[in-house]
């Protein structure tokens, strides 16, 4: 038996040797659990984001959940990130929707859409605005606007207190994955 120890010479090419086995591990690994949907559970409603979207660890406490939207490769991915403040939190779906507008340059003028519908018995408010997205901190500091972008807000009115989604991104990175969210809106809601 060879003391790696004794050896430093060994030990590098034991560590040089095992060092691509370890990146295959964690490469495939890695694939393996992007091939599976994920299921979050927000307010006791459980969603199933598309297996396509990648699970983040959220940026902050105030994300109960946060996910990155893949599009186009020539485009940066959009991000969409649930928020749950408990009963009562972040005032309702109208004040919300004015505060989300408001992430928005004001020219060239933003291009907006709300509508409100019940699915399961729970109301809901949708929003898709368009436009130059200030992109930054939400409560002050430094806001860079990004041209071309798209913002597809839900604000879910759960028994245990509101739900707000937002997905932000380039505006076809969020169009192009519309359907899915509305899916997975009316997925968890309709059981």
């Amino acid at each position: 038996m060879i003391d790696a120890g004794a050896c430093p010479r060994y030990a590098f090419g034991m560590k040089a040797a095992l060092f691509p086995l370890f990146l295959f591990v964690a490469c495939t690994t890695t694939l393996v659990a992007a091939d599976k949907p994920v299921v979050v559970e927000v307010a006791g409603v459980k969603f199933t984001a598309p297996a396509q979207w990648a699970s983040e660890r959220p940026a902050s406490r105030m994300r109960a959940a946060q996910f990155k939207v893949p599009g186009p490769k020539d485009l940066k991915p959009a991000s969409c990130v649930f928020f749950y403040f408990g009963p009562g939190g972040a005032g309702g779906a109208e004040a919300n929707v004015k505060r989300w507008l408001g992430q928005f340059a004001p020219a060239p003028k933003v291009k907006s859409d709300v509508k409100s519908e019940k699915i399961g018995g729970v109301g809901v408010t949708h929003l898709i605005a368009r436009g130059t997205y200030l992109d930054g901190p939400p409560f002050g500091g430094a806001k860079i606007p990004r041209k071309d972008y798209a913002m597809r807000g839900v604000i879910i009115m759960a028994p245990r207190g509101a739900i707000f989604i937002k997905m932000t991104g380039p505006n076809a990175v969020v169009e192009g994955a519309e359907k899915a969210l509305t899916a997975m809106v009316q997925g968890a809601l309709k059981k």
